[in-house]
């Protein structure tokens, strides 16, 4: 293993394509680093990889730190119309249509595995030969559409992108910008014009130009009126579920209360649950997480480490808490 440091942000595509240089397995797995995977994920992933013929891509199916699932584990390509529906909300009021949720792909059950043309750059596994003979991510991209471009010429070079549902992962978001921000709105909405200008046609790309335009302006404005957010308070309370090692000293630097259970179902709703390994697996863990989900605040504690990863709230994004030395 090696870790290459680099002194400057040249943004996500530069810093994979950088460490794909140095790669020489025949599977290749981009992967966010705010993001907890369960012990069979992989396991998984390569087994279903290698029993497919020409596949292309392969993602997963993602949840967030409040155990909700998120839909840009699977995408549809951002055609003029599926944009249009997404920034207006239509996608929003009819989750799983087909027609006004193409973004997210509504109509394909989240709990099963389908074909997709787009998978999250935050989990994408493809094999390094089909990057060689494609390319691998376009550093004209700084920041977001560059698993959108990435995806799309795999697929337009013949094959078959899959969203996995067999396993799944928790992808915190802890991103650097927020969504009501002028720095989100430039970079979002510009990389999409970027997507647009670089494989639509000219009619239709001017088209889809104009409107993305006209979106970015109506979000900027939108955004100048409210507010900045931040992460909300941690909750009083937190339950410690399955503990390994004698952290409440620690604790109790962020929470007035602490409670040792045995399962999830001694604890208050709106606390924080703090899951400790060993005594949970991570994927007993995604589970609890996914069948509880919004109901606490849920943070990790890894067997051997001196703090704690998690969500305060599910609109904010991941937090990591270090505990006193």
């Amino acid at each position: 293993m090696s870790f290459i440091w680099q002194q400057q942000n040249t943004g996500f595509a530069k810093a994979n394509n950088t460490a794909l240089e140095q790669a020489k397995g025949r599977h290749i797995l981009f992967l966010n680093p705010d993001t907890v995977l369960p012990e069979d994920c992989l396991e998984k992933c390569l087994y279903f990889f290698d029993a497919q013929n020409n596949i292309g891509v392969l993602g997963i199916r993602m949840i967030d730190g409040g155990g909700n699932f998120l839909p840009e584990s699977k995408r549809g390509f951002p055609s003029a119309f599926a944009s249009f529906c997404k920034m207006t909300g239509l996608t929003t009021l009819f989750p799983h249509s087909r027609t006004f949720a193409h973004y997210y792909l509504g109509h394909l059950p989240e709990e099963k595995t389908n074909e997709a043309d787009v998978l999250s750059g935050a989990f994408m596994m493809v094999e390094k030969k089909i990057l060689d003979a494609v390319g691998s991510f376009d550093e004209a991209y700084f920041m977001y559409a560059e698993d959108i471009d990435l995806s799309y010429r795999i697929q337009k070079a013949g094959y078959k992108n899959f969203y996995f549902a067999d396993t799944g992962i928790i992808h915190f978001k802890g991103e650097s910008t927020t969504k009501q921000s002028a720095e989100y709105i430039n970079h979002f909405y510009g990389t999409m014009i970027l997507f647009v200008k670089k494989h639509y046609p000219a009619i239709a790309g001017n088209l889809c130009v104009l409107s993305l335009k006209m979106l970015m302006a109506i979000k900027k404005l939108f955004a100048a009126s409210k507010p900045e957010t931040g992460n909300k308070k941690l909750p009083a309370k937190a339950y410690i579920v399955g503990a390994g090692e004698n952290n409440t000293a620690a604790l109790k630097d962020h929470f007035s209360q602490i409670q040792p259970i045995g399962n999830l179902s001694a604890a208050e709703k709106n606390s924080a649950v703090v899951f400790c390994e060993p005594g949970n697996s991570f994927t007993g863990i995604i589970r609890s997480m996914q069948e509880n989900k919004n109901a606490y605040s849920f943070f990790i504690h890894a067997a051997g480490t001196k703090s704690m990863v998690g969500s305060a709230d599910k609109k904010d994004p991941g937090i990591a808490i270090a505990f006193r030395q």
